[in-house]
């Protein structure tokens, strides 16, 4: 099951829609388009410190819980979503070339967009920290938070190598270099 379904399931596509002022298949298409490049930036987090620096940094800005702050019925505080961002891509100007990127793809206004990026971000990282949560407490090592990054990104379940999650290369890193943000960077032309 592709995160967008899942996120769909759990009404977060609906909740964000509302929340944008966008109609739900533009919000869906919008989610499909930022996809890659946020679970490319987990990816790269997770070669940089590891599966288990991962799971502390989604800890550190909230965990599960960040999941619940976008489904509320309040106003979404994207300020751990854009910290999370700030984490996985380094700058501002990277989500900047990403929300571009996605404009492009999903025919929503990159605004929207810029907007959408940290909502979406503090879903799918509420997920991975829910299911982590969930998971059996022997499994709650780095091997768990692996797999289901792996899972999300359309890797085998389970399967965290040392250097990332395997699966990935020919989906976000087509260079193999093991940094999948260059790739999206040079897609978008700005590398």
């Amino acid at each position: 099951m592709q995160i967008t379904d899942i996120l769909n399931q759990l009404g977060g596509i609906q909740s964000m829609a509302k929340e944008l002022g966008i109609d739900e298949n533009q919000a869906a298409s919008g989610a499909a388009a930022l996809m890659p490049a946020i679970l490319g930036g987990f990816k790269k987090q997770s070669q940089a410190s590891g599966i288990e620096g991962l799971g502390g940094l989604l800890g550190k800005f909230g965990g599960a819980d960040l999941l619940d702050d976008v489904l509320s019925s309040k106003p979404t505080n994207v300020n751990r979503g854009n910290d999370i961002l700030g984490q996985i891509f380094g700058s501002k100007d990277v989500s900047r070339a990403v929300a571009q990127n996605a404009s492009a793809k999903a025919g929503v206004d990159s605004s929207v967009l810029k907007k959408m990026l940290p909502m979406l971000t503090m879903m799918v990282s509420g997920v991975m920290s829910k299911q982590s949560a969930n998971a059996e407490p022997a499994a709650k090592s780095g091997g768990m938070l692996g797999g289901l990054l792996g899972g999300l990104l359309g890797g085998k379940a389970g399967g965290a190598k040392k250097t990332g999650v395997s699966g990935l290369a020919s989906l976000l890193d087509s260079d193999g270099d093991g940094n999948p943000l260059d790739d999206i960077m040079r897609l978008i032309g700005k590398a």
